[in-house]
C-alpha cells in the first residue's frame, strides 16, 4: 500500500498550530514505513532539514508550482504518476481531482464565525476549497466533537462520514535555569508574578477581555504584568490600541513570536495561563502550559471545555469579573496545587503517537 499525503504545512520555520500536525504525523509515518506501507510526500520545495529522512519507503516528491498548486499541479502529476492508493490531506485543502480516495483532516472553522478576521481571498479559500474538500473525501479527520458538530452544520456532512482524533501534545524539555533567568531578566519579570498568553493576536482570542481584567486584577496586584506571546494577526492595533488606552503599555508586554524553548520558560514561572478565546479548534496552548506546571484559565467555549477537563477553571467569554475571580481563586494555594496536579494527569491522555495511529488505520481503512 503507497498513501500519498501532502507536506507543505511542514514544511515551514515557524512551526505552530496545523505545522506542528502535520510534521508530527510526518515523523511517525517515517517510523512506520515498510515493504507493504510506503509513503510519497508532495511538496512544492525542497524538504527543510529538520523533516523526516527520506529512505526506500518513505520518499518526498517535489512537484513545482506556486499558483493553485493543489488544484493544478498536484491533481496532474497524481494523475500522469498514478503510484498511490490513497491520499491524505492534514489541513482543509485537497487536490480537486484525485484517481484514489481521498482523506482529509479538519481544524476548525472559525471562517464561518469570524470571517471578518481573514482577508477575502484567504476567507474565499477556506469557504469553498474546504468545501471542495468535504465532498470529494471519502472520510475526513475533526480535530475535536467540536469540529465535527460545526463540519455537519456548515456543511451538512453524514456524521458517519466523520471521526474525530484529537491532537497529539508531546512535552518539550524543562528549560533550564540559566535560560529561565534570561528571560524574566529580558522581560523585567518574576516568578509567579505575571500572567501569560500564548496564541496569535487577533479579536477570536478574546484579548480584550483578558487585557480588561488584567486591569482590575492588576489594582490590587501593583507588581503583576501580562506577557501576550504571539504573531500579530488580523485587527491586532485594537488590541495595542486598549493597552495604551488603559494606560497599562509598563505592565502589558507583547514578545511576539518566541523560539519554544523560551515559551517554555515563561509558562513554568507564570501565575496563570489564561486562554480565553471566543473558537478553537482544538487549543494546544491549554496542553502545553498544563505540562510546565502552569494553572489553566480558559473559556467555556468551543473545544476548549474539551480538551481542558476538570483541569482548567472556565470563564463565560464575555464577562470580566467571571476572569478576575477566576485568577484570584488561584491565589489559593491548595486551588493551586490541586489544578497543577490534574494538569499534569490531564496531558498524559493525549500524545502524538496516539494521534498518528489512529490517523493511520483510517488512512488505510479508506483505500
Amino acid at each position: 500500500m503507497i498513501i500519498g499525503i501532502d507536506g507543505n504545512e511542514a514544511n515551514v520555520n515557524e512551526q505552530v498550530g496545523v505545522s506542528v500536525y502535520t510534521l508530527s504525523l510526518l515523523e511517525y509515518f517515517s517510523k512506520e514505513a515498510k515493504e507493504e506501507l510506503q509513503f510519497r510526500i508532495y511538496l512544492r520545495d525542497e524538504p527543510k532539514d529538520f523533516l523526516p529522512k527520506q529512505s526506500e519507503h518513505f520518499k518526498y516528491i517535489i512537484v513545482p508550482g506556486k499558483f493553485l498548486w493543489s488544484q493544478i499541479f498536484l491533481p496532474l502529476n497524481l494523475y500522469l504518476k498514478k503510484e498511490i492508493d490513497v491520499f491524505f490531506s492534514p489541513a482543509h485543502y485537497t487536490p480537486r481531482f484525485c484517481p484514489v480516495p481521498i482523506v482529509v483532516t479538519i481544524h476548525d472553522l472559525s471562517y464561518f464565525y469570524y470571517p471578518q478576521e481573514f482577508l477575502k481571498k484567504d476567507l474565499y479559500k477556506l469557504e469553498n476549497w474546504t468545501k471542495l474538500a468535504v465532498e470529494k473525501s471519502k472520510k475526513i479527520i475533526a480535530v475535536s466533537k467540536n469540529t465535527k458538530k460545526d463540519i455537519v452544520k456548515f456543511y451538512q456532512t453524514p456524521d458517519e462520514k466523520i471521526d474525530v482524533v484529537y491532537n497529539g501534545f508531546k512535552a518539550k524539555t524543562s528549560p533550564s535555569q540559566s535560560l529561565v533567568k534570561k528571560i524574566l531578566s529580558r522581560y523585567e519579570l518574576r516568578t509567579t508574578n505575571y500572567i501569560l498568553y500564548v496564541g496569535t493576536l487577533q479579536p477570536r482570542k478574546n484579548l480584550e477581555v483578558l487585557i480588561e481584567g488584567f486591569k482590575k486584577v492588576s489594582e490590587t496586584e501593583k507588581g503583576w504584568k501580562l506577557v501576550l506571546v504571539g504573531k500579530k494577526g488580523w485587527l491586532y492595533n485594537e488590541i495595542f490600541n486598549q493597552v495604551k488606552n488603559l494606560g497599562l503599555e509598563d505592565k502589558v508586554i507583547f514578545t511576539g513570536y518566541l523560539p519554544d524553548d523560551e515559551v517554555a520558560a515563561l509558562y513554568s514561572q507564570a501565575f496563570c495561563f489564561v486562554l480565553p478565546s471566543l473558537y478553537e479548534g482544538f487549543g494546544i496552548p491549554i496542553l502545553e502550559a498544563m505540562s510546565y506546571s502552569c494553572p489553566v484559565i480558559t473559556s467555556f467555549s468551543s473545544s476548549l471545555p474539551e480538551i481542558g477537563g476538570e483541569a482548567a477553571l472556565y470563564l463565560t467569554p464575555d464577562d470580566v469579573n467571571d476572569l478576575v475571580d477566576e485568577i484570584m481563586a488561584l491565589k489559593d494555594e491548595n486551588t493551586r496545587k490541586d489544578l497543577i496536579k490534574k494538569g499534569l494527569e490531564r496531558v498524559k491522555l493525549f500524545s502524538w503517537e496516539k494521534c498518528a495511529q489512529e490517523t493511520l488505520e483510517i488512512i488505510k481503512q479508506t483505500s
